[in-house]
């Protein structure tokens, strides 16, 4: 018997398998006693989870999920913006279970590769945009961000420009928390917590209309953020700046979706002083936003593209990055080791969980429904939100969706009361939300969605509902307390 008194006894284990298979409820008190004895959890205050006890999912079914109390949640954020062909897809399991039975691991160092990896990288060359024929894989969105600044930086060094050093990136853009990750991404809260960013990153303005588009219209402002960039890039020197990154929509930061002329602008200036242009497509890739892959719907060339989330809908870790012609044929035709990979990079067992994966979206036509029918009616509905009198801004764009949350209206969106920070009514809404069925996340004061692509009509009807309905009770609850 074991002398750890926290440890899961027999009886426990046993009772978990039991529910696992029979559906039944599970001893949620025993469990979060060793996930605080245990568990130390991503982007979390200890202290405070292991006084309020986490909440234990145990079940996920189409676009639902039931936590160990047996209580329904419609997963309006897809897991982590990821599962997107939503839960209970046994023939993805299956699919793990076939090659974990034939081939469970090798690595791809030493000259070596696996058939899975080999279908995945051709089946992406194949959905990609236009020049994209080479896939470098990683385990996820941070590690593949991670990757890009490796490889940036080894094609200009192959290129005999090794003082073409420096990444633009955007404050309050999520790009991971490695350290290379964190430093890419432009949050305030990261960059306070171990030294970051690290050398050779620095930051521009993101395109937040709301944030700093005053007295402009959005097309106007649109060209404003973008001259941000050039802005940057003579301040450092141009022969000193090896790329730009940015994710076409930003998503942790709040779903900061760009006015039309802003990415048209960053491309405009990135070709003309030759710099490379990363897209970051961990939220936005295979089908988010109605195309396979954002880029295309805003009409960028990017050299790089990275990628992770979607491409298994989160079934099995996996990420990478999608390496344009530009860069590929560099790093191929001169030659020489590039000192960069995971042990797990092109994972068998995660390769073939991706190519199921991509073959539900083929079959069931996502990418399409997404951007012809159920994204524009998630649209028209989500907007019908902003006659609350909380809400002082909608936007959306594909099966991505936020609103901000407001004391009082003003005439336009500029002039709308915003609350006060310390107050958090973000996450008052928040909880009104996951303790009524809904999961939506808390940006600030910005409520925001990234539902499951197989979401239908219906679904975005019953979605909206219960939305209003927390926002009423969240209205109620600030009254009493004098907010508004």
């Amino acid at each position: 018997m074991s002398s750890n008194p926290l440890a899961p006894s027999a009886a426990l284990v046993a009772s978990v398998k039991s529910a696992a298979t029979r559906n039944e409820l599970y001893d949620t008190a025993a469990i979060q006693k060793m996930d605080s004895a245990h568990y130390l959890h991503p982007f979390t205050d200890f202290k405070q989870l292991n006084e309020n006890g986490a909440r234990v999912m145990v079940r996920g079914e189409g676009i639902y999920l039931w936590d160990s109390q047996g209580k329904k949640v419609l997963d309006g954020m897809s897991g982590l913006w990821c599962v997107n062909v939503g839960y209970g897809r046994t023939s993805i399991s299956e699919a793990v279970y076939r090659q974990m039975e034939t081939l469970p691991f090798y690595n791809s160092f030493f000259n070596t590769t696996n058939v899975p990896a080999v279908q995945l990288a051709t089946k992406l060359a194949e959905i990609a945009p236009p020049g994209f024929q080479h896939v470098f894989f990683t385990g996820s969105g941070s590690e593949g961000n991670d990757t890009n600044v490796r490889m940036v930086r080894r094609y200009w060094d192959l290129m005999g420009q090794p003082e073409r050093h420096t990444i633009i990136s955007r404050h309050n853009a999520y790009h991971g928390s490695t350290m290379a990750g964190a430093s890419l991404g432009g949050m305030d809260g990261m960059h306070a917590q171990g030294g970051l960013p690290i050398p050779g990153v620095v930051h521009i303005g993101q395109p937040n209309y709301l944030e700093a588009g005053q007295g402009m219209t959005e097309d106007e402002f649109g060209i404003k953020a973008a001259s941000w960039l050039e802005d940057k890039i003579l301040e450092v020197g141009a022969d000193k700046v090896a790329a730009f990154i940015g994710e076409p929509v930003q998503g942790a930061g709040g779903v900061i979706i760009p006015p039309a002329t802003y990415w048209p602008e960053i491309q405009r200036i990135c070709d003309k002083y030759g710099i490379l242009l990363i897209a970051d497509e961990v939220i936005c890739g295979f089908g988010r936003l109605g195309k396979w892959f954002a880029s295309e719907l805003f009409g960028i060339r990017p050299d790089l593209i990275t990628f992770a989330k979607g491409v298994t809908s989160g079934y099995v870790p996996l990420g990478g990055v999608l390496v344009g012609d530009r860069v590929a044929n560099v790093l191929i035709e001169k030659g020489g080791d590039f000192n960069h990979g995971f042990t797990y990079s092109g994972h068998p067992v995660a390769c073939a969980a991706a190519l199921e994966n991509i073959r539900i979206i083929e079959a069931e036509q996502l990418v399409q429904r997404v951007g012809e029918d159920t994204g524009p009616y998630l649209k028209e509905r989500f907007a019908t939100l902003g006659d609350h009198p909380l809400v002082g801004y909608t936007s959306s764009c594909g099966f991505v969706a936020g609103l901000n949350l407001v004391r009082s209206k003003g005439a336009t969106v500029h002039e709308n009361v915003a609350f006060d920070e310390a107050l958090s009514v973000g996450m008052v809404c928040r909880g009104y939300m996951f303790n009524n069925g809904m999961i939506m996340r808390a940006v600030g004061d910005r409520m925001i969605i990234a539902p499951p692509l197989v979401m239908t009509r219906a679904q975005i009807d019953e979605m909206v509902a219960l939305i209003r309905h927390c926002l009423d009770l969240t209205y109620e609850d600030i009254k009493q307390r004098g907010w508004v």
